[in-house]
């Protein structure tokens, strides 16, 4: 089995190759700009399985010369190189798995359609792990009537610093890109759209608790109405939100900056660099952690409903921790792993449906939460009956 890895010296890339190699997949091919490959994986993995291919070029055919020789591939490069990656995938035929949103390249599900070749979309963290839940929960309810979903990645109390109480684990300047995206909930069967600019007004914001951690703070971030379409049991669905959780205060902290143009994507006068892009340079190397610090991923799914008419919720805790011993971020653990997984799926033609793809309606989720349990990922569900 051969699976490539696209982005695979950055922090996701690191996880995902890590994984393919534990997991005995034959060769694992980097391909990363960056020229240091075995630097930067030494100590990491068994560098003998492992091929390294620094692109030259045009992204497009570099890519797809190392895709006509393998079983599947996984795209962890920048999001606005997706395309070009999903391009050269249906060009060759080569199953992909992507942790980017499929929305962006809709578009594209004919022509995958057409080569019969699956389009993974979708498929890390969160979006990812949460809709393979979704499928397992939608088994466990005649119908679903909230499902209230949350995910985020913080600093270990230890790790906090104020004022922000975060720490960077993902790329930065994507957490604020994320502090501009709207959002869709559905209040009282209604869908409800949530203006960035209105994503940490108060009325938005609540808490939850989380064992052994207190409480966190929960703001909108995400399309609730996307994912609720794809599960026939939801049809009569009265309330979803998609959160992200984060140390309390980071709302508080945020709400005015947004206001006075702190996040803005124009560019400064006689400038060439947005406020946005100036925070994140700023910001950014202060936030880093240390080599003895723990980032810890939290991911909570509320599902209600009715099962043989009576009423049920079901809830999925999920607690992912750095490893110290390798360094490896608990983010990207939770997004490598699940790439890992579902591209070993891909390649040895477990998962054959073409086209864009979503693990919601394509992953399996029992063979899905039986790898990631043996990866050290496991899933707390507890069910309560009123």
């Amino acid at each position: 089995m051969k699976i490539a890895v696209l982005g695979g010296l950055g922090l996701q890339g690191r996880a995902a190759i890590a994984d393919l190699v534990a997991s005995g997949v034959d060769e694992v091919v980097c391909v990363d700009t960056a020229p240091d490959g075995a630097a930067r994986l030494g100590g990491l993995t068994d560098l003998a399985r492992v091929r390294f291919v620094v692109p030259e070029g045009a992204i497009g055919p570099a890519v797809a010369g190392v895709l006509a020789d393998v079983d599947a591939v996984i795209d962890l490069l920048p999001q606005p190189l997706m395309r070009e990656a999903v391009q050269a995938a249906i060009a060759t035929r080569t199953p992909l798995v992507t942790t980017n949103y499929g929305k962006a390249i809709a578009d594209l599900a004919p022509a995958a359609e057409q080569a019969g070749v699956p389009i993974m979309t979708e498929c890390g963290l969160d979006p990812g792990i949460d809709l393979v839940l979704y499928a397992r929960a939608a088994k466990q309810f005649d119908s679903i009537t909230s499902i209230d979903s949350y995910c985020g990645g913080i600093p270990e109390p230890k790790a906090m610093a104020k004022p922000l109480c975060y720490k960077v684990s993902w790329n930065f300047d994507m957490v604020l890109v994320s502090q501009n995206r709207d959002s869709v909930m559905i209040e009282d069967g209604k869908r409800v759209e949530v203006p960035a600019a209105r994503q940490h007004d108060s009325h938005f914001i609540h808490e939850i608790e989380v064992a052994g951690l207190g409480r966190l703070e929960a703001f909108p971030n995400g399309d609730a109405l996307h994912y609720v379409e794809m599960l026939s049991a939801a049809k009569g669905l009265r309330r979803s939100g998609r959160y992200t959780l984060r140390w309390p205060g980071w709302s508080a902290f945020w709400a005015p900056l947004k206001e006075l143009g702190f996040l803005s994507d124009d560019k400064i006068a006689g400038t060439t660099v947005s406020p946005r892009e100036f925070l994140g340079r700023l910001l950014g190397p202060q936030l880093q952690y240390g080599p003895g610090e723990k980032d810890l991923c939290v991911m909570r799914n509320v599902f209600s409903g009715l099962e043989g008419g009576r009423a049920k919720t079901v809830t999925s805790d999920l607690i992912i921790e750095r490893d110290l011993a390798s360094g490896l971020f608990g983010m990207s653990l939770g997004v490598g792993y699940p790439a890992s997984i579902v591209a070993q799926m891909l390649a040895r033609r477990e998962i054959t449906a073409p086209g864009l793809l979503n693990p919601l309606l394509h992953v399996p989720d029992g063979p899905f939460f039986d790898e990631l349990a043996k990866r050290g990922i496991k899933v707390a569900e507890t069910v309560a009956w009123d």
